[in-house]
């Protein structure tokens, strides 16, 4: 986009088109102003007659000369100008040369020949051609002694040049915040489209939201249960993480639960909807203009809201837009989520789901990785449930199934929200322990097994089933080795030594 369609709003190809109209309109005035003036004064001097005959067709040809010229001339700003200074010199002395009787339609001449500059321009070549004109026909209006009456007739012709001018400036503004609008909510399209990390999407959001809207504060929530949980809360400057607050009484839970968007100019006099309570998160600042818009997906369904410190500070405009970039928001995280959730199932084994077999490994090299670059442990613990191919033989494998699933359940309930456990294959499973040393490891093992002792499983068809006891072998990384596959090895074999040594019981590593 060239600097004058940036200057004025549109493409300079656009603005001839939109003002083409108003061209032909100014070529049939100017032949009714020559016309009328021929009839008006049929007794003037052939000169006379000839001159306005020469000016109608002049003007008539510069018309269309200015249409073609403003498609091929470089630099369209200097032309607007320079065609106002024409313009107006053309109009002024064609108001000196016809006389009094016909001004009305020289005015009319002028109102079209502003309109076509304002919606070409700016302001200062409009208001320079009004400027040229009027002050032509000020000067004769002193020297022809008009009166009184006529003085007001055109001052208000003035004002209703810098009226048409102004409107059609106005228009433009709409026009232009409308077309930018758009452009953003195409350029947001545009850019999550493709994506599907969840954290990019938040993040081109994130900018998204900065750029289109002026808010104090704005946030992207999501349901949780009875909770919403933020992915992104902005407010007045700086950034809040994990925020959750009850959708109960809260207007964004109001929102998501009505699926309804809601636009409150100002809480200071807006009614609340029924059962909803004011309530302030992040700062401890009270928001007195509130918008917010329902996201729903397939796997996602949350809200988009923004607000002010000041009151009536968002429009219609503004609601429209944030209703657009919500509903490409719902689109685009849906689309994450569904991402992740597929990535999550080929991470998990299928029956526990617990970490399988490969991701396992590939989790163990990144936090050993990560342990030896902060000088930290690592405790792996290799497990495996003791005679478990008898134990399905004697209650059948959907038992031993579910003894599998409870067993990871208990596990889980043992280990921290950074510890990893993963299905090594068949009864055999393996949990690796960033950050903790080999006396830590030693008792979480411990408590592993003697939860699985004292847990109660029973079927319809077997009343009181027995649970089976488990081996587990420790190793420690890097206090025995800095290697991850010898780092398994080692566990292993004190697996089996746990094992060799009568079963239900740990091998753990040496004290260091």
């Amino acid at each position: 986009m060239n600097k004058d369609s940036n200057r004025f709003g549109y493409d300079p190809q656009e603005n001839i088109v939109s003002i083409f109209p108003a061209l032909i309109a100014g070529m049939i005035n100017l032949l009714l102003i020559v016309a009328a003036a021929l009839l008006t004064y049929p007794e003037s001097n052939l000169i006379f007659k000839s001159i306005l005959f020469a000016y109608g067709i002049g003007g008539c040809a510069y018309i269309g000369f200015y249409y073609w010229v403003y498609n091929t001339f470089p630099d369209k700003l200097l032309y607007t100008w320079l065609n106002a200074v024409i313009g107006g010199i053309g109009i002024g002395a064609l108001s000196a040369f016809v006389g009094h009787e016909l001004e009305y339609l020289v005015f009319t001449l002028v109102f079209i020949a502003t309109l076509s500059a304002a919606v070409i321009s700016d302001r200062g070549p409009a208001y320079t051609l009004i400027a040229i004109v009027y002050t032509t026909n000020f000067a004769r209006h002193i020297i022809d002694d008009i009166p009184l009456s006529n003085w007001i007739i055109h001052a208000g012709f003035i004002i209703g040049s810098v009226i048409t001018a102004e409107t059609i400036q106005q228009l433009k503004i709409i026009s232009k915040r409308q077309m930018n609008r758009l452009e953003t909510v195409n350029e947001i399209s545009k850019q999550i489209v493709s994506t599907i990390e969840t954290k990019q999407l938040i993040s081109l959001l994130d900018a998204a939201l900065q750029n289109a809207l002026n808010a104090d504060t704005y946030f992207i929530g999501i349901q949780n249960g009875d909770e919403i949980r933020t992915q992104l809360f902005y407010d007045d400057g700086e950034y809040f993480n994990d925020i959750c607050f009850a959708m109960k009484g809260s207007l964004s839970g109001w929102v998501i639960k009505n699926q309804k968007s809601l636009f409150l100019p100002d809480l200071r006099k807006a009614a609340d909807p029924e059962g909803v309570i004011l309530v302030t998160i992040g700062k401890p600042k009270d928001s007195l203009s509130w918008m917010g818009v329902p996201m729903k997906g397939s796997h996602v369904n949350g809200i988009i809201a923004i607000a002010s410190y000041r009151p009536n500070a968002f429009n219609r405009s503004d609601f429209e837009l944030l209703s657009n970039i919500a509903q490409r928001a719902a689109l685009a995280l849906d689309n994450t989520y569904h991402h992740a959730w597929v990535e999550e199932q080929a991470r998990l084994d299928s029956l526990t789901r617990v970490y399988n077999h490969s991701y396992f490994i590939q989790t163990l090299h990144q936090q050993a990785e990560t342990c030896q670059s902060l000088n930290q442990k690592l405790s792996l613990i290799m497990l495996d449930i003791d005679h478990f191919k008898q134990y399905n033989d004697s209650f059948g494998h959907p038992t031993g199934d579910k003894i599998l699933v409870n067993l990871c359940a208990i596990i889980r309930k043992h280990i921290k929200q950074a510890d990893a456990v993963g299905r090594w294959g068949g009864e055999e499973f393996a949990i690796s322990l960033p950050k903790t040393d080999a006396a830590q490891a030693l008792l979480a093992a411990q408590r592993i097994r003697e939860t699985l002792a004292s847990f109660k499983f029973s079927e319809d068809n077997h009343a009181g089933i027995p649970v089976p006891t488990i081996s587990m072998g420790i190793a420690v990384f890097p206090d025995e080795t800095d290697n991850v596959t010898k780092l398994i090895d080692l566990a292993d074999k004190r697996l089996y030594i746990a094992k060799e040594r009568g079963r239900d019981q740990v091998e753990p590593a040496p004290a260091q």
